[in-house]
């Protein structure tokens, strides 16, 4: 937890108590349906929750603003994300049944009030959003054919709408054919630990006008 209270220090008493039952509740579920790498669990707050919170550091959701989490596994980003910002709603997806009910049960317990859930594949959701988050689900090609017809075209935030991804390693490759609606910020300008080093936020643009 101390880890999140560096970096986010204005978190209330509500949200530090939420983040702290995360360890117990991921570490309980995982003994039973491996959701996080069982190496990884000790490294819950780091690898997988701050990791999440890196969007949070690129953009300030405003009230209202509508998001979906596809490909949430076991609840990341969209979960830290949905405790961050209580005022956005949340719909976090999953074509693992098994994987969204970890996500779901973690939501309830904690008392997370601003988050939907379906276990479905990206194709099959219809609903507009103002920005769609992912967590290396599949590339950002591919990442825009699924959700172009997810995104919005009315503007609320400080980015445009669009895709919102945490990826890691290199990158060139992937974003060289979009290079003009792509945005990247290096998360090892926020967070100083060696984990970091090569992980990135990219914001694609989509204009659905």
């Amino acid at each position: 937890m101390n880890i999140l209270t560096k970096y986010f220090p204005t978190l209330t008493p509500e949200q530090t108590t939420q983040f702290a039952q995360l360890y117990d509740l991921y570490a309980d579920w995982n003994a039973k349906i491996n959701v996080i790498s069982r190496k990884d669990i000790e490294n819950l707050y780091e690898h997988h929750v701050l990791h999440s919170l890196g969007i949070a550091k690129v953009i300030t959701f405003r009230p209202g603003t509508r998001v979906m989490d596809l490909g949430c596994g076991g609840g990341f980003p969209g979960i830290p994300l949905a405790i961050l910002f209580p005022d956005v709603h949340f719909h976090l997806v999953d074509s693992i049944g098994k994987k969204v009910r970890v996500a779901q049960e973690v939501a309830t317990v904690i008392g997370l009030k601003n988050v939907e859930f379906s276990h479905a594949r990206g194709e099959d959701i219809k609903t507009k959003y103002d920005f769609v988050v992912t967590r290396a689900v599949m590339s950002l090609a591919e990442l825009i054919k699924c959700v172009r017809k997810n995104i919005d075209s009315t503007q609320h935030n400080s980015l445009p709408n669009g895709i919102i991804a945490l990826k890691g390693g290199e990158l060139e490759g992937e974003m060289a054919p979009m290079r003009k609606i792509c945005t990247t910020w290096d998360l090892s300008q926020y967070f100083k630990e060696p984990f970091f080093e090569t992980k990135k936020v990219v914001h694609v643009t989509i204009n659905n006008k």
